[in-house]
């Protein structure tokens, strides 16, 4: 009878590379998007500038939507993150946001998707799906908190004051303008000070 191995079994290495393959695919999407655009970002060329097969992107994206949605959602929460309970930092979010779409490379991919959704219906659709809706979900929350602290008021209904503060921001970010502090403050100022 053979002898029985004591030793633990090791891991398949296939989820590490696999893991290393995805963030390979991630960062060569986010890389080519600020570099030549959406409508030249192609799978072709993600696959290529990722070293994998474009079989293996298919595998685990229907599009190169599907990709940009999740590099976006992974370096939001990275890098961009709504405070969690500190109503107290609602400014500070907002003048995040404006740097967030106008210097790091993930809001160049939100600004593309934004873009992109004006003419495509499914893209305007998973987009509020798996970003914009459950982000704006945590920051209804967080208003919602600085309204009963009395950190912030507001005369607009939580979705209108936040759209009345980040619509101005986005508008200037998608134009290529760009977004003073001082903008930031005189529209917290104006629509949400205490």
């Amino acid at each position: 009878m053979p002898a029985v191995n004591s030793q633990p079994r090791r891991a398949r290495s296939g989820n590490q590379r696999d893991e290393a393959a995805r963030l390979a695919v991630l960062h060569a999407a986010d890389d080519l998007l600020v570099e030549h655009g959406f409508a030249r970002l192609t799978i072709e060329a993600i696959a290529r500038r990722a070293g994998v097969a474009k079989q293996t992107i298919y595998r685990w994206w229907p599009s190169k939507v599907e990709i940009l949605l999740d590099t976006l959602i992974e370096d939001s929460e990275k890098r961009f993150a709504v405070p969690a309970d500190k109503p107290s930092e609602l400014r500070g979010y907002f003048r995040g946001y404006a740097r967030f779409v106008t210097r790091d490379p993930a809001g160049k991919v939100l600004l593309a998707l934004i873009a992109e959704a004006q003419h495509c219906p499914e893209t305007a659709k998973s987009l509020h799906d798996r970003y914009l809706g459950p982000r704006r979900e945590l920051e209804r929350e967080l208003l919602a908190r600085g309204i009963e602290t009395g950190e912030v008021s507001t005369a607009l209904d939580l979705d209108a004051a936040l759209d009345a503060v980040i619509g101005p921001i986005v508008y200037r970010a998608l134009t290529g303008a760009s977004v003073p502090r001082a903008l930031v403050d005189a529209l917290f100022d104006g629509l949400l000070k205490a």
